[in-house]
């Protein structure tokens, strides 16, 4: 899709704060370090940059993507028609109330899942360690419903403020969103702006023990330092798929640069310069071994995005 880089700036001029970037290489942008370019990538300051930016791609026709730190996504090498729009700058966290036993939060999209992570640790805030270790926005995690150690974030949420492809913004109730296992009712099309989620008082001492305990269970069991998009495939029910590849044998199977890691069968790393090819390659491998064993197909946890 050809963009006109004077026009675009020329026709959003008075009506938007934040970034434009044109051409931008997404494997910048994505835990893999994968991914071809953007031909447009919008950082709105605001949610009236933010609306208007929809308004003007819903006028142009042109699809989008939300994007929050880029993991649990494949860019494809093709790279992406349309615009991204980087949810960097809605980065804010605000206590709204707080008593003995409970505390509700106010947090921003675009933050970070460990810094709030964290922000609990040090507050007593509890109902999050779980979460520990997952490198996403709070965003990304609330469409996924993200979850771990038995905590998700459907558990959390009160409610959650969303803007449509129209540019209307609403706040919904967690109940009305149909939270599941790793995934939601919020369309690909929506834009989550905010939440508001509720946590447990405890001695901010007994959060930090069970935060880091998490944490070091997962930094044994998961290559939590190295290019990965977290789980490649959904557990199928009553069973892990990082379990059925591990007795499949697929630890250490490999395509070009990404391998299937010897920590956590669950988990493609990019050894260096890994293509999207080569991942999509390897995940139709290691599904097809898994199912001559056990007759299972494998169902994909990661987004794969961009051109075919």
């Amino acid at each position: 899709m050809e963009i006109n880089e004077q026009q675009w700036r020329e026709e959003l001029k008075g009506m938007y704060q934040g970034h434009i970037g044109f051409n931008v290489l997404m494997k910048d942008y994505t835990t893999l370090g994968i991914g071809g370019s953007a031909g447009l990538f919008m950082t709105p300051d605001d949610p009236l940059s933010m609306r208007n930016l929809v308004a003007m791609l819903k006028k142009k026709k042109m699809p989008f993507f939300t994007l929050g730190k880029g993991s649990n996504i494949l860019v494809r090498d093709e790279g992406i028609d349309g615009a991204v729009i980087f949810t960097h700058a809605f980065d804010r966290i605000e206590v709204l109330k707080e008593d003995t036993n409970k505390a509700e939060l106010f947090v921003e999209a675009g933050v970070p899942l460990q810094r709030l992570v964290n922000f609990c640790k040090e507050q007593g805030f509890a109902g999050i360690e779980g979460l520990t270790g997952i490198p996403g926005t709070v965003g990304g995690a609330i469409c996924c419903n993200a979850g771990s150690y038995g905590s998700e974030m459907k558990d959390l949420l009160i409610s959650v403020a969303i803007m449509d492809a129209d540019g209307r913004l609403e706040r919904f109730k967690a109940e009305g969103l149909g939270f599941r296992y790793r995934g939601s009712d919020i369309l690909p099309t929506d834009i989550v702006l905010s939440a508001n989620l509720i946590f447990k008082r405890d001695e901010p001492g007994a959060v930090a023990k069970r935060t880091d305990g998490f944490f070091r269970e997962k930094v044994q069991s998961q290559p939590v330092s190295e290019r990965s998009a977290g789980c490649v495939f959904r557990n199928p029910e009553g069973t892990s798929a990082g379990r059925l590849m591990d007795e499949a044998g697929c630890k250490g199977m490999r395509q070009g640069d990404i391998e299937v890691s010897a920590l956590h069968a669950n988990f493609f790393v990019n050894r260096g310069s890994g293509t999207a090819s080569d991942y999509l390659a390897l995940m139709e491998s290691v599904s097809e071994v898994v199912r001559k064993k056990f007759g299972i197909t494998l169902e994909p946890e990661i987004w794969v995005i961009g051109r075919a």
